[in-house]
C-alpha cells in the first residue's frame, strides 16, 4: 500500500470523479432508464486501469457486445428453461473467468461478468422497466457514453508521467483451471439463488456476490469480502449522510452533482493508495454510483435503499465465503485442479 499519491494519481482521482459524475448527471438529465451503467461503468473503466488504448477500448466495447448477445440468447430464448439457462450461464461465466485468469484480456472478462451478472437480473424483471430491449440498449448507450468521457477525461488530466504496467504473474495450468471453475461455479450459484427467491431490488448484493470473485481465489477472496463489506458500510453510511444533507434539495440535481463528484472524489484516493486494484475504496465509490445512479430519482430518496443495501451485501459476501471455501476445498483434492497458493 502507498503512502502518499504522485502525480499521475490525482489526475485519476480527478477522472473517476468527474467521468461518473457527468455519466450520473447526463442519465438524470435526459431522464434514461439503468441510471446504474451511466454512473458505475466509468468508474470501472477509468479506475480498474489508469491508462487508455485501443485494447483497452476494444476490450470494453467487445465486454457490451456479449452480454447484449448473451442476454438475448440467455433470457430471451431460454428463460422459461431455467435448467438449461443456468447451464449456458455457467459456460459463459466459465469463458468469461479463463479470460480474467489468463490476464491478458482481465478487463474484457471482468467487465463482462459484472455486466452479464447485472442485466440477467434485471432482464428476469424487465417487464417492469420497458422490456428486454431497453436495458440492452441502456447498456450499449451506456458503453458509447463511458469510452467518450473516458476520453475526454484523459485529454482533460493526462497523467504526468508515463505508467509502466505491473508484470502479470505466472500461472500453471492447474491453478488457471482452479480459478475458472471456482469463480463460474460460485457466479452461476449465485444467478440462480437470486432468481430462485425473486430478489428482485437486491442487484447489488449479485453485484458484491460477483465483484469479491475478481482476486480469482480463495485467500484473496476473503480478503475482497471483508474489503468489500468495509466499503459498502461507509459507502451506505455516507450516502445516508449526504441524503440527510440534501433533504428534499436532492430533486434539484446539480446538489446530487456536487455531493456525488465530491464524495468520489476524496475516495478515490483510498482506492489509489491501495494501488488501484478493488479494494474499500473501490468499494466505497462503487457504493456511491450503485445508490446515485439506480436509487435517487426525484420523489424518491435513497435512504431505505442504503439500509437495504448494506444488509443484502452483507449476507451476499458472508454466502458467497462459504461457497468459495467449499469449492475451493473441494477443487484442492485433485492434482489437475489444485491451486498453486494450497498449502
Amino acid at each position: 500500500m502507498k503512502v502518499a499519491l504522485n502525480a499521475n494519481d490525482l489526475r485519476q482521482m480527478l477522472r473517476i470523479a468527474t467521468g461518473s459524475t457527468l455519466g450520473f448527471a447526463l442519465s438524470k438529465l435526459l431522464n434514461w432508464p439503468y441510471g446504474i451503467f451511466f454512473t458505475v461503468y466509468p468508474m470501472l473503466l477509468l479506475g480498474l486501469v489508469p491508462m487508455l488504448n485501443a485494447h483497452i477500448v476494444r476490450q470494453f466495447i467487445l465486454s457490451g457486445l456479449v452480454c447484449a448477445f448473451s442476454v438475448l440468447v440467455i433470457q430471451g430464448l431460454f428463460g422459461f428453461h431455467p435448467a438449461l439457462m443456468s447451464l449456458l450461464t455457467f459456460a459463459l461465466f466459465a469463458f468469461l473467468f479463463l479470460q480474467m485468469s489468463k490476464g491478458v484480456n482481465f478487463l474484457f472478462g471482468a467487465m463482462s461478468v459484472v455486466g452479464l451478472s447485472i442485466q440477467l437480473h434485471f432482464a428476469s424483471y424487465a417487464s417492469t422497466s420497458g422490456g428486454l430491449y431497453s436495458l440492452i440498449a441502456s447498456n450499449s448507450l451506456a458503453i458509447i457514453i463511458s469510452i467518450a468521457t473516458a476520453y475526454v477525461m484523459h485529454w482533460l488530466f493526462p497523467d504526468v508521467t508515463v505508467r509502466q504496467l505491473p508484470p502479470r504473474p505466472a500461472k500453471d495450468a492447474a491453478s488457471i483451471r482452479h480459478e475458472v471453475l471456482l469463480c463460474a461455479t460460485v457466479a452461476t450459484l449465485s444467478f440462480m439463488v437470486f432468481q430462485i427467491l425473486d430478489l428482485q431490488d437486491s442487484v447489488s448484493a449479485q453485484a458484491a456476490s460477483i465483484l469479491i470473485l475478481f482476486p480469482l481465489s480463495w485467500k484473496a477472496a476473503g480478503t475482497a469480502g471483508w474489503q468489500r463489506a468495509v466499503g459498502t458500510l461507509i459507502g451506505c453510511n455516507l450516502a445516508l449522510a449526504a441524503q440527510i444533507l440534501l433533504q428534499t434539495y436532492s430533486q434539484i440535481l446539480l446538489f446530487p452533482i456536487f455531493i456525488l463528484w465530491i464524495l468520489v472524489f476524496i475516495f478515490s484516493r483510498y482506492h489509489l493508495l491501495s494501488g488501484g486494484a478493488p479494494g474499500i475504496g473501490f468499494g466505497i465509490i462503487t457504493t456511491f454510483g450503485i445508490l446515485f445512479g439506480q436509487s435517487l430519482a426525484p420523489n424518491q430518496d435513497l435512504i431505505y435503499s442504503a439500509l437495504y443495501r448494506f444488509s443484502s451485501v452483507s449476507v451476499a459476501i458472508t454466502v458467497s465465503l462459504c461457497a468459495i471455501y467449499l469449492i475451493h476445498r473441494l477443487l484442492n483434492h485433485f492434482s489437475a485442479t489444485r491451486h498453486h497458493t494450497y498449502a
